[in-house]
């Protein structure tokens, strides 16, 4: 199951990644993919949920997904795939924005983000790596999961302009 890259973040980050890899034949990969993709849903939620409730046996997901399992329900039989060739990294970003009207309050909730008592809360509420903290502080269920060895990506500049070829790629493969 995968989430459609007009709609999600991932489902971008992962049509962005097969054109990052395969390049001018990232139409053809996604041909040889098709048959292999059970359905394509708007989110990532709605791709999850399915999976927990069996409908698949996988699901494109973070690498961090298991942590969940494995804290919450002492479930260790999901796991992430790491690709040989890396992944494309996601990052949630937080921002003072120049035009803030209120600039100091903007400060003082950049310095919360930034705050052991918020990072703290990252890893187990949100079950995304803590970006403030040092490994040796991250809960073992993180510290512990396998990471990929690389990230490949496209530049802001580059993803901006690629993005609609490799939609319209993913669309083509998909649709026949």
């Amino acid at each position: 199951m995968i989430q459609d890259p007009r709609s999600s973040i991932s489902g971008l980050a992962l049509i962005l990644w097969v054109k990052k890899i395969y390049g001018e034949n990232a139409g053809e990969y996604w041909q040889k993919l098709a048959p292999k993709i059970l359905t394509v849903t708007k989110g990532w939620s709605e791709a999850y949920g399915l999976f927990t409730d069996g409908e698949a046996a996988g699901v494109l997901s973070f690498t961090t997904s298991p942590a969940y399992h494995i804290a919450v329900e002492e479930d260790i039989t999901k796991e992430a795939a790491i690709f040989k060739e890396g992944h494309y990294p996601f990052f949630e970003l937080a921002a003072k924005v120049k035009s803030s009207k209120n600039e100091e309050l903007a400060s003082m909730f950049m310095n919360f983000i930034l705050s052991d008592e918020f990072q703290d809360l990252i890893p187990m509420t949100n079950w995304s790596y803590p970006s403030a903290q040092d490994k040796d502080e991250w809960p073992s269920v993180f510290a512990d999961l396998p990471k990929p060895k690389a990230a490949v990506y496209f530049s802001e500049n580059e993803a901006s302009e690629i993005t609609k070829q490799a939609i319209e790629e993913w669309r083509n493969a998909l649709s026949q």
